[in-house]
C-alpha cells in the first residue's frame, strides 16, 4: 500500500524499503505472522536508494572475484578465511530466495538474479603472482573448487573477449574465473519483497520520512513519522525498531540516544559508473571482470566491467569512479555530515581525517579526474572501448563508519555494521560492502542478537528456510552439493 500510516502501535517498526529492511520484514512475517509489522519509505518506491543495481558498486559478492576480500599477507601468503566468510553467508542469501520462490513470496527469479561468471583481472608480473598465490588458497575449498586460473591471452579471451581484444600481446595478464556466479538485482529484489510484505498484512507508507526515535516511557520506541506529502506528523509506539535506512541510519540512530551508538561517525563516499547498454556491445561478455584497488582507495573502489541485468536489459557497467559529498543519501542533503558531529564523535572524526590523508588524496583525485582519464581506466579493462558508446551516470552514496580507538583516536571501518541495543529493542544497519549480498545472513545475526528468547522457537523454521543454517557448507561437501544443486534449480540458474 502506498497509504499513510494507520493504527498507532506496531511490533516492528521497519525503517527504509531497501533490501535489509525488505529481507528482515519477510523474515518476521516468516517465523511471527502474528506480528504487526509497519514500514516506512521516504521515497516513493521501494530499493531506490543503494539497493538500486544503477546505485549499487556490487551485485551478488560472494568473494569470488573480489580481490579485497584476500588481501597479500606481509610474509607473501593469502588467506581465505574471510573469503569463505562472505560466500557462505550468501549462500544464506540463496537459500532464502529459493524458499521464497517456493512460497510464493518471490516470482520469476530471472527478474531479480540471473548467471553471470566472476572472474578476477590484473596486470604485471607482481599482481599475476598474487592472483596465482590466491588462487592455490582458495582451489582446494570446496565453496571454491571450480574455480579455473590462466594467463593464457586465448583463454582468458574466451572468458571475457571484451577484457583482451586489442591488448597489447606483450603484456602479462592473469585471471581467475568462477563460472557459477551471480547478478542480482536488489531493487527488483527489494520490490518484490515489500509488495509481498503488505499482501500479507504489513502496513507499508512510501514518502513517509521518519523523523525522530525516543523511549518511551512505557520502555517502547516513539517513532516520529512525517508525511512528505502533505506535512502530516504521526509517532507510532513500537517494540522492536530496525533502522535499515541507508546512509540514513546513522541520524537515527544518534537520535535514538542508545549508549551503543555513541562515538560512531560517517565518512561519505559518492562515485560514478560508465554505462554501456547498446546491445551490440553487452551481449558480448556474461562476466563480472574485477581488477585491484588503486593505492589509498576505498574497497568499494575496486574497477570492475560488469555485466548487469536491470529493466529487462543486459547493459555493462565500468567503474566506480569514487568522490567525495557530503550527503549521506543520493536523496539526501549536503548538510547530511555536518549534522551528524557529535561532542562524543568529533574526535574519532579528526583522527580518521590525519590517519586517511591517502585516502583522502585520492578521493579529491578522483573528483577532479576528466571525462578522458575516466574513458582511460575504462580502456584498461576494455582496450577497443569506444567513448561514445558509454554515459556516465551517478552512483549511490556509500557512508563508511568511523569509530573509536582507544590507541587511534579514531579508525575508518570498511563493511557493515550491525549496532544494537543492550536490550535488543532496536538495531541499525551501517557501512556497505559485501552489504546487500549478505543481507539475509545479517539479518539472522539481528534475529539471534535481539530475540535471544525465541532461538529455540525459531531454529527448525529457520533450518527449513535454510538448509543450512548453523552449518557450514565448505565443511560439508555432500551438503554443499545439495544445496548448491538445490538453488541453482530453483533460482533457475542452469
Amino acid at each position: 500500500m502506498t497509504g499513510g500510516p494507520g493504527t498507532e502501535k506496531a511490533d516492528v517498526v521497519l525503517i527504509g524499503a531497501g533490501v535489509m529492511s525488505a529481507t528482515m520484514g519477510t523474515m518476521v512475517q516468516q517465523l511471527e505472522p502474528t506480528w504487526t509489522v509497519r514500514m516506512f519509505e521516504r521515497l516513493d518506491r521501494a530499493g531506490s536508494e543503494s539497493s538500486d543495481p544503477w546505485n549499487n558498486a556490487g551485485t551478488g559478492h560472494s568473494a569470488l572475484c573480489e580481490l579485497n576480500y584476500t588481501p597479500l599477507a606481509k610474509d607473501g601468503s593469502v588467506s581465505p578465511d574471510k573469503a569463505l566468510v562472505i560466500n557462505e553467508q550468501f549462500q544464506l542469501s540463496r537459500q532464502f530466495w529459493s524458499h521464497l520462490l517456493d512460497q510464493g513470496v518471490l516470482h520469476d527469479p530471472k527478474s531479480f538474479i540471473n548467471p553471470v561468471a566472476h572472474m578476477s583481472l590484473v596486470f604485471g608480473d607482481d599482481h599475476a603472482r598474487y592472483l596465482r598465490t590466491r588462487y592455490e588458497a582458495l582451489k582446494p575449498n570446496k565453496l571454491f573448487e571450480t574455480i579455473e586460473h590462466s594467463e593464457d591471452p586465448a583463454v582468458i579471451a574466451q572468458w571475457a573477449p571484451l577484457t583482451m581484444a586489442g591488448r597489447d600481446p606483450a603484456e602479462r595478464v592473469a585471471a581467475s574465473r568462477v563460472v557459477g556466479g551471480t547478478d542480482v538485482n536488489f531493487g527488483e529484489l527489494s520490490r518484490q519483497l515489500t509488495a509481498k510484505l503488505a499482501d500479507n498484512g504489513a502496513e507499508v507508507a512510501y514518502g513517509h520520512e521518519v523523523t525522530d526515535i525516543t523511549r518511551g516511557t512505557n520502555g517502547r520506541w516513539q517513532v516520529s513519522v512525517k508525511n512528505r506529502l502533505t506535512g502530516e506528523r504521526t509517532t507510532v509506539d513500537a517494540r522492536f525498531v530496525f533502522v535499515g535506512a541507508g546512509g540514513g541510519a546513522l541520524h537515527l540512530l544518534q537520535r535514538s540516544g542508545i549508549p551503543e551508538g555513541r562515538g560512531l561517525a560517517g565518512f561519505p563516499v559518492s562515485g560514478e559508473f560508465l554505462r554501456c547498454t547498446d546491445p551490440a556491445i553487452a551481449n558480448q561478455q556474461n562476466a563480472k571482470v574485477y581488477g585491484q584497488a588503486s593505492v589509498g582507495a576505498p574497497p568499494m573502489s575496486v574497477p570492475h566491467l560488469d555485466t548487469r541485468f536491470a529493466d529487462g536489459q543486459r547493459s555493462l557497467l565500468f567503474g566506480p569512479y569514487a568522490g567525495f559529498s557530503t550527503k549521506f543519501l543520493k536523496s539526501g542533503t549536503y548538510l547530511d555530515l555536518p549534522l551528524s558531529i557529535r561532542t562524543n564523535n568529533i574526535i574519532p572524526m579528526l583522527a580518521v581525517a590525519k590517519d586517511n590523508l591517502d585516502l583522502t588524496k585520492y578521493l579529491v583525485t578522483e573528483v577532479l579526474k576528466s571525462r578522458s582519464a575516466k574513458d582511460e581506466s575504462l580502456r584498461q579493462f576494455y582496450p577497443d572501448a569506444d567513448p561514445a558508446s558509454w554515459e556516465l551516470i551517478t552512483a549511490g552514496q556509500r557512508v563508511q563508519v568511523i569509530k573509536k580507538d582507544a590507541k587511534r583516536g579514531g579508525v575508518l571501518q570498511f563493511g557493515t555494521e550491525l549496532v544494537t541495543s543492550s536490550d535488543g529493542s532496536i538495531a541499525a544497519l551501517l557501512g556497505a560492502s559485501p552489504g546487500a549480498s549478505t543481507a539475509t545472513a545479517i539479518m539472522v545475526d539481528l534475529l539471534k542478537r535481539c530475540f535471544p528468547a525465541y532461538a529455540d522457537r525459531w531454529t527448525p523454521k529457520l533450518t527449513e528456510m535454510m538448509p543450512s543454517y548453523g552449518q557450514k557448507l565448505n565443511d560439508n561437501p555432500q551438503l554443499a552439493d545439495e544445496v548448491l544443486e538445490a538453488t541453482n534449480r530453483a533460482l533457475a540458474l542452469i
